[in-house]
């Protein structure tokens, strides 16, 4: 009996959207949809026949759709959204609250409507404030909705030890927590090289330095490139993916639901927060969130980290008195 392969569709047909759609083409993980708003239906109708005339030489089987009419997304295991505006030089990812709330609550409204089903990945910063929308617009359990950040940026944050160890990124074990923003918390802690902790390597003075950098990695590439970095984020958006459709039950840094977990909102039923914890993720989503005991130094970073996130998610109740 043939196997139904899984749909996936990616709302936003961008840097990161198409990027996206790349990835999860190369890795065979299923059908894509890439839309757009109707000003742009070329540009996603173009990436997706480009993507698709690549399958012969890459060898994978997918149909590619580009569109900008929401019932092609009809029937989706996985929804991405990495619509909304990216950032400039100069802009922090708070500056863009205003109006990609306005963007993504459209886009969840769709959603809602026509993959009521689906998996909801963020992308869109600033990140946590965004999964929080989609998941207030959307009604959807709080296990169907996650935001991708640090996926991205453990990547970041092992990529800086691999050039300062100048050993392969795969023998990096690494973790970060909190808000996607330089308030992340970082635990060189846990953090190893074959097994090997970091700190019996490094210098605390190099560690912090790769710490800083992953923290304003978004910045980084923000000033170099005049727009925001597309290849990693969609990286990391497509491992959560993968993760779902293919049930690998893998432990990813994610934007996951909490409210007792790590102290975030103990006792508040209903009233947690999405922050950046290490999820498992399987066919069911966000399956569980890994806890953990950490320091006093390590629970003062978070819970200034999640403030920050409570705050951002205060701007958002603020300007949408209906998201409250």
């Amino acid at each position: 009996m043939a196997t139904k392969r899984a749909k996936i569709s990616i709302i936003g047909a961008g840097n990161v959207g198409a990027t996206c759609a790349h990835w999860a083409a190369a890795k065979e993980l299923g059908d894509i949809v890439l839309l757009d708003i109707p000003d742009r239906v070329g540009v996603a109708k173009g990436k997706a026949l480009d993507l698709a005339c690549c399958s012969p030489i890459e060898g994978f089987d997918a149909r590619i759709t580009g569109t900008s009419d929401y019932k092609d997304i009809a029937n989706s295991d996985v929804v991405v959204i990495t619509a909304g505006m990216p950032r400039k030089p100069g802009m922090s990812r708070d500056d863009l609250i205003k109006t990609n709330v306005v963007i993504v609550k459209d886009v969840s409204l769709k959603v809602r409507e026509f993959a009521p089903n689906a998996h909801v990945i963020v992308v869109s910063n600033p990140l946590d404030a965004m999964v929080y929308t989609a998941w207030k617009v959307t009604g959807f359990p709080t296990h169907r909705v996650m935001g991708q950040a640090g996926a991205l940026d453990v990547a970041r944050y092992k990529t800086f030890l691999s050039m300062e160890l100048n050993c392969s990124v795969e023998d990096i074990t690494a973790l970060l927590l909190g808000g996607h923003g330089d308030d992340m918390v970082p635990l060189p802690r846990l953090t190893s090289v074959g097994g090997i902790p970091v700190t019996d390597l490094l210098p605390k003075e190099k560690i912090d330095a790769c710490v800083q950098r992953a923290k304003v990695g978004g910045g980084e590439i923000v000033n170099l490139m005049g727009t925001s970095a597309y290849y990693a984020p969609a990286s990391g958006t497509i491992q959560m993916v993968e993760a779902i459709v293919r049930d690998k039950k893998r432990v990813i840094a994610s934007a996951a639901y909490c409210e007792d977990e790590f102290g975030i909102a103990p006792g508040q039923k209903g009233k947690g927060y999405f922050v950046g914890v290490p999820a498992l993720i399987g066919a069911g989503g966000i399956e569980k969130v890994l806890t953990f005991k950490m320091n006093a130094e390590e629970q003062k970073f978070m819970d200034e980290s999640v403030s920050h996130v409570k705050d951002l998610v205060g701007t958002v109740r603020n300007l949408f008195p209906d998201l409250a």
